[in-house]
Parts: structure tokens; sequence; C-alpha cells
């Protein structure tokens, strides 16, 4: 197959950046429209400043919505400009010339990797920035339901130390019947307990209230037991580790994300799934271009009697179809029922797929 740059290849590319950028012009402006008639009542009562409300808020909305919706943005440009073609006849002259369906395929594969590329380097360095300002502005300026306190929380510190909390309030940033525990050798070697533990951000630690440590000594009857009423201590927890909610992954950078992780499967932190897929997800969406482009055109590159009308229905129904199985597969890693890369992944497996069969009677 000759894959050296013909004009077919830049007439084809230009077509689709183009039709892509237009499409996201005009999908975001609608969104912008509807997101403004929704929270107006909140802007005007809690007196939100015009430049926050531009530049804190919907300029970092808007790479937020890109990265949801590419998939759908993607199919819906691949499915108009190659049914426009395919009704005027251009595909068939095309491949009246001799150049073979794999070959005219080629330049939407490449388009599909620069929409890919530019994603993948938008969802690992510049929405998660732009996710933080924003989550900010809307606990600022937009109604929130207050967050409910921690019960019965256990994290693992380090090898070895381990801690439990009956309860956490955010009102005082205070732990109540808190408990640090040192395992050595599948042994108990220490354990502190307090009716209280307030966070100190002047020391970045801990004061722990009427605390009552005791130490174990192995092959003495007798144990090291101190108490008191107050005792100031700092461990690997912090107060940020309470208040993390299961969206502030999406306002993690790629390298503290990873970071993220770690700690959180060394604590047997529950909420580590919620980091596990927003990792997937920052992989998983970009890939989507690929699949959706192919499909797309392996569905449209036939001209039909209904003209573009009926290509464009089933590309909005595929790719929304498509965006909902993305949101659903992560139900599967709440439920246990599948890991996170496998229920991430999922639909991008099922939809390949799929559109391997599109694909291979598409020339027919």
């Amino acid at each position: 197959m000759d894959l050296r740059p013909r004009k077919l290849d830049v007439y084809i590319v230009k077509k689709f950046i183009s039709t892509f950028l237009v499409m996201l012009l005009l999908i975001i402006g609608i969104v912008i429209i509807f997101d403004i008639s929704e929270k107006i009542d909140d802007f005007v009562a809690k007196e939100a400043p015009l430049r926050e409300i531009i530049f804190s808020y919907y300029m970092n909305f808007i790479p937020y919505f890109m990265n949801m919706f590419s998939p759908l943005f993607v199919f819906i440009t691949v499915i108009f400009f190659t049914s426009r073609m395919a009704a005027n006849s251009e595909i068939v002259a095309i491949l009246s010339c001799g150049i073979s369906f794999h070959r005219f395929v080629m330049p939407y594969i490449f388009s599909a990797a620069l929409i890919a590329l530019f994603s993948l380097g938008m969802n690992l360095y510049v929405i998660p920035n732009a996710n933080a300002v924003r989550h900010v502005f809307e606990a600022k300026y937009t109604k929130k339901r207050a967050a409910p306190e921690g019960k019965n929380i256990h994290y693992q510190l380090s090898p070895g130390q381990f801690v439990y909390v009956q309860s956490f309030s955010k009102w005082n940033n205070t732990a109540y019947k808190f408990t640090l525990e040192e395992v050595k050798d599948n042994e108990l070697v220490s354990k502190v307990t307090a009716d209280r533990a307030v966070w100190d951000s002047t020391f970045g630690g801990w004061t722990l209230k009427k605390y009552f440590i005791r130490q174990y000594n192995e092959g003495s009857l007798k144990d090291n037991i101190r108490t008191g009423d107050q005792l100031d201590t700092v461990i690997n927890l912090t107060i940020d580790d309470f208040y993390r909610k299961n969206n502030t992954v999406q306002d993690l950078p790629y390298g503290e994300l990873r970071e993220l992780i770690k700690m959180q499967k060394m604590r047997g932190d529950a909420t580590v799934q919620y980091s596990l897929i927003e990792e997937h997800q920052r992989w998983a969406v970009p890939f989507s271009a690929f699949i959706l482009t192919i499909m797309g055109v392996a569905l449209s590159s036939r001209k039909k009697r209904g003209g573009i009308g009926w290509n464009l229905a089933i590309g909005i129904a595929l790719s929304f179809s498509y965006i909902l199985f993305m949101k659903f597969s992560q139900m599967f890693v709440y439920t246990g029922t599948l890991p996170p890369f496998v229920a991430i992944w999922l639909p991008n497996i099922l939809f390949s797929i799929i559109t391997a069969f599109l694909y291979k009677i598409a020339p027919k």
C-alpha cells in the first residue's frame, strides 16, 4: 500500500479537522447557554463576579466538556462530512481511480491520531488543573449539599502501621475514637488510643486528647503504659485525607494521581477505585477516537437514498450509547464485578469488535 501523502489525504484531513472544530464550537455554545440558564440564580444569589464566571468557571468548564463528549464530536464529524462526500459521489470517484478502501481510510486514521494525542495531552496535564479551579468556583458560588461526616475509617499509613477513626467531623477537624497500631512480624507492638485527635495546622500534625499508649514487651508480663490529657504527634495522615472527595482525583495531574493510587493501595483505602477509574479513563477516552472514526467511515461511506439524515441519526445514537456505556461500565468497578482496567476499557473492546465487522463489510 502506497502511504505517501497525496492531495486526497490533505483534502480529507482538512475536512475532518475543520468540521470537528465547527462541531465543537456549535455544541459548546449551546451547552454554555443551557448551563448559564441553570446556574444564573446561584450566580446572582451569591454575587459571583463576572470575571470569575468567565475565567474561573467557563474557561475551565469548556476543556472538561470537550473531553467528556469528544467521542460524540468525533463520530458526528466523520458521519457528517463522509456522508456528504458519499452523497456527492466523491467516494465513488475516489475508489474508481484505483485507490483501495483501506488506503482511503488512512487520512481518517491520521486525523484521529491528531485528535487522540491532543485529547490525551489535555487529559494528563491541562484538564486536571482546569478542574481544580472550576471545583473551587463551584464550591463557592453554586449550591452544593454538605458533605457527610466520615464514619469507621481504616487506613494503613505505612507497612505495619494502621489507624482507625470511628468518625471525623469536618466542622472542627476532629477525629473521634482515634486508634493507632504498630504491628511487626504479625504481632502487635504498640497501640495508641485517644478520645479525640484534633488537627493542628501550626505544626502539621494531630493533638491527641485523653490519650492512652501501650507498648507490648515480648517475653515480659508487664507492658509499658502511658496516659495523659494531651499529646502532639505527627503521622503519615493529614487533614487532606479526610477532605478528599470522589471527584478530587479529577483535579490531580497524572504524576500526582499515580502517587495517590500507590498510597491508597498501600493504605487499603476503598476510594482507590475512584482513582483507578480516573486513571484508565484518561487513556481510554482518547483511544476511542480511532474506534469511532473507523466505525463512522464504515457506516457512512456508502450512498443512501435517505441522504445524510439517516447516517447522522445512526451516528448520534451510537456515540451516545458509547458514552452511556462508558459511564455504566463504572458500576462494574463499584460492585466489584470487574477490575477497573477491564471495566473502563470494556466499551472500547466491544465497540472495536463492532467496528472490525463494519469495516470488513464496508468495501462490499
